[in-house]
């Protein structure tokens, strides 16, 4: 078998992680398929054992090839990964995740037959029952995204994600000034994002299947809610610096507001408006900064009291059953 051109290119990036890496390097061996496939493990910059233990397998396994990105950043190491892969189909998952044993031909059946489909979405599922209910996708259905329209974060994750090497190409790859580890962790509904507006179609299938063991407890959520609070922010400012896009950001961020219309919303909300005039400053966009400043203010004491009048408007249960 011939590995110069494979079916499939895993990218996977990792930051001092040596002690727990293994698991996801075992579910790779573990997979079960006919087709040629890869992995590129890409040592995001690590100060632990991470590039050994990936190397030490690597010498068993030729399929698993090793690079050592410098800057921190997970766009950045994902923007290597994608380069150095040599396959036209590139998936993408976590070091903390483990690939079913299907994943290849369950990847590679997604995308046949549909050549305007650049970005897919996997499912994602829970591998201790014991952790938070968070970064999954459990949905058991395919869902069509299409081009040039609105995608709210999370519609697809990180977790569980494959690009057409074309599509990355038309792109640029992936932004290396977003993601974990950097102020922005959006870097891949970005990337998905900018797909849909380059002309192709996404999609959402369930076959191709990830159990994420993310380790985190009930106490680590609001942390990590905070964390997507801020991506979310920082991705919708970007896509509302673009003109083609700005109207259909500007309505789906207004649609995402008035769905959240909770104390909770309004938390999320002001993160979210802090984290886009900070991506904004940072690429010294200073005319929309001051654009967005007042309809900003606006929209957070609009939605504030809309909330507070739906909170006072609220039945209040009477009885026993206001007790429960």
């Amino acid at each position: 078998m011939s590995f110069a051109s494979p079916d499939l290119s895993i990218v996977i990036c990792t930051r001092n992680r040596a002690g727990q890496l293994r698991g996801t390097l075992d579910s790779l061996l573990a997979m079960k398929t006919n087709r040629a496939w890869e992995a590129i493990l890409v040592d995001n910059a690590s100060t632990d054992g991470t590039a050994e233990v990936i190397r030490k397998i690597g010498e068993a396994e030729p399929r698993i090839r090793y690079f050592r990105e410098e800057r921190i950043g997970l766009g950045a190491a994902r923007d290597r990964g994608w380069r150095e892969a040599r396959g036209n189909l590139i998936a993408l998952t976590d070091d903390d995740c483990y690939v079913a044993e299907d994943y290849v031909d369950a990847v590679v059946s997604a995308f046949q037959g549909r050549p305007d489909v650049g970005v897919l979405g996997g499912r994602i599922l829970l591998f201790d029952p014991a952790d938070a209910r968070i970064t999954i996708d459990e949905r058991d259905y395919a869902v069509e995204i299409p081009s040039h329209s609105f995608v709210v974060a999370g519609a697809i994750k990180g977790a569980n994600l494959a690009f057409r090497r074309e599509a990355l190409q038309a792109i640029g790859g992936f932004d290396p000034e977003l993601g974990a580890g950097t102020p922005f962790p959006c870097e891949d509904i970005d990337a998905a994002a900018a797909v849909l507006w380059a002309g192709f179609k996404g999609r959402y299938d369930p076959r191709p299947l990830v159990l994420h063991h993310h380790r985190r407890r009930a106490h680590d959520v609001p942390r990590l809610r905070a964390g997507y609070d801020r991506g979310r922010g920082a991705y919708y400012a970007k896509f509302l610096l673009r003109p083609e896009c700005r109207r259909a950001y500007a309505a789906g961020w207004l649609s995402q507001v008035r769905a959240h219309l909770n104390r909770e919303g309004l938390v999320r909300l002001f993160r979210e408006l802090r984290s886009a005039a900070a991506y904004l400053r940072f690429r010294r966009k200073l005319l929309p900064l001051v654009a967005l400043t007042l309809p900003a203010l606006a929209l957070y004491g609009t939605a504030a009291l809309a909330t507070a009048a739906r909170a006072v408007l609220k039945p209040r249960p009477s009885g026993a059953a206001a007790e429960l």
